[in-house]
C-alpha cells in the first residue's frame, strides 16, 4: 500500500485515521454506533446532528466518544432551526472535528469551534467561496458535487475539481459526490484531493441500521433512478434533494405549490415555509429509513446507487476500496512505463 499512502498522506495526517475516507453524515443513519462502527474500521465517521433535540445530540456525542478512541466528526447544519445549540453543544463536548454543512458558517463560528480545539471542515462549491472560508480558519474543505444525494448543490464534482481542487493548495481537499470505486478513489487522489467522502456506498454496509426496504430499494436502483427535485418557483429558495424517484416526490411537488400559495396569500412567512419543506424531508426521510417505507418516504441516494449492488460488512466495503484503489495506481505506473517504452 505504499503507493497509496503516498497519495493520501495528508489527508491520514489531517484526520488522524488510518484511511481518509470519510462517510458522510446521514440524518436518521450516522447515529454514534455507526459512527464508531466506521471509525473503528478505519475510516472516518461523521455524527449527523440534523435537527435533533439539543440534549440528544449531546448523548450521542457522548455514546460515541464511549465507543471509539478514534476520530470522529459532528456535523452541524447551519439552516437548522436548533444550529446555535447544537454547535454550543459540540464546543462544549470538545469533539474533535466540527463539520459545517447546509451554508456558510460566520466568522465567529468558526472561530469559536477552533477555539475549542476541534478542526474545522465546511463544504465549497466555487474557488472563490473556498478562499473565503479559508480566510475564515476553516482547516480543510469538501467538495460535494451535485452527483451526491441528500441536499445538493446545481454543480458536478467533475466542474468543482476543476473551480477548487485544481486551484487551492492551502488546505486538504476531500472530495464527494458520486464515489463508488477504489478506481475512482485512485484518480481523484493523483488529481490532488486529500481523501474522499462517501455516503450511498456505505448504505450497502452490515453496520448501517437502515430498513432492509431502503437498502433493498438501492440494490434494486440504476444511476438515473436518483433524481434531484425540482424547485417550483423560486421564492421558497429550495434546496434540490437527490433521492430514489417514488410517490414521495409527487407528494413533495404538490407541498411546494400549496405553500407557494399560502405565502402569496400571507398566509405563512417564508421562514415559515422553509421550515415545513425541512420538516417534510427530515420525516419522509424518517420513514424510509426506520420503517421501510419506499413509496413515500425519502429514499435520499447519490447516482453512485447504480454502481452499489451487494450489501456486506463495513470493513469488507473498506477494504474493497482500498484494494481496487492499489490495482487502479498500479495499472496507471503501468501504462506510464509502457508508454515511456514506446517514447523511446
Amino acid at each position: 500500500m505504499a503507493d497509496l499512502d503516498l497519495f493520501w498522506k495528508r489527508g491520514k495526517d489531517f484526520l488522524g485515521v488510518r484511511f481518509p475516507i470519510i462517510a458522510g453524515a446521514m440524518t436518521w443513519i450516522s447515529d454514534s454506533r455507526f459512527v464508531a462502527d466506521v471509525s473503528n474500521a478505519g475510516a472516518f465517521g461523521c455524527l449527523a446532528a440534523g435537527n435533533m433535540d439539543p440534549h440528544l445530540l449531546d448523548s450521542e456525542i457522548k455514546k460515541t466518544r464511549e465507543l471509539t478512541q478514534n476520530p470522529y466528526a459532528v456535523n452541524l447544519i447551519t439552516i437548522a432551526p436548533n444550529y446555535k445549540e447544537h454547535l454550543k453543544v459540540a464546543i462544549d463536548n470538545g469533539v474533535p472535528f466540527i463539520v459545517f454543512a447546509g451554508s456558510f458558517p460566520r466568522g465567529p463560528e468558526v472561530k469559536s469551534a477552533k477555539a475549542s480545539g476541534a478542526k474545522v471542515m465546511a463544504f465549497a462549491s466555487t474557488d472563490s467561496i473556498a478562499r473565503r472560508l479559508i480566510d475564515l480558519g476553516v482547516d480543510a474543505l469538501i467538495l460535494e458535487g451535485s452527483e451526491a444525494g441528500g441536499h445538493v448543490g446545481h454543480v458536478s464534482l467533475g466542474i468543482l475539481l476543476q473551480q477548487v481542487l485544481f486551484r487551492i493548495a492551502e488546505v486538504p481537499i476531500f472530495t464527494a459526490g458520486g464515489i463508488a470505486t477504489g478506481a475512482y478513489l485512485a484518480h481523484l487522489l493523483l488529481m490532488g484531493a486529500a481523501g474522499v467522502q462517501l455516503g450511498t456506498y456505505f448504505v450497502m454496509t452490515e453496520e448501517c441500521r437502515a430498513h432492509p426496504k431502503f437498502k433493498q430499494a438501492f440494490v434494486r436502483a440504476k444511476a438515473r433512478s436518483a433524481i434531484a427535485t425540482p424547485q417550483i418557483g423560486s421564492e421558497l429558495k429550495v434546496v434540490a434533494v437527490r433521492a430514489l424517484k417514488n410517490k414521495g416526490h409527487d407528494d413533495f411537488n404538490e407541498l411546494q405549490i400549496e405553500l407557494l400559495r399560502k405565502r402569496r396569500q400571507g398566509e405563512i412567512t417564508h421562514s415559515e415555509a422553509q421550515y415545513q419543506v425541512e420538516n417534510y424531508w427530515m420525516g419522509a426521510l424518517r420513514r424510509a429509513v426506520k420503517d421501510g417505507d419506499v413509496d413515500f418516504g425519502s429514499l435520499m441516494a447519490g447516482q453512485s446507487v447504480g454502481l452499489v449492488s451487494q450489501i456486506r460488512p463495513l470493513k469488507k466495503a473498506i477494504a474493497a476500496l482500498i484494494d481496487e484503489a492499489e490495482e487502479e495506481l498500479a495499472r496507471v505506473k503501468d501504462r506510464c512505463r509502457s508508454l515511456e517504452t514506446v517514447s523511446i
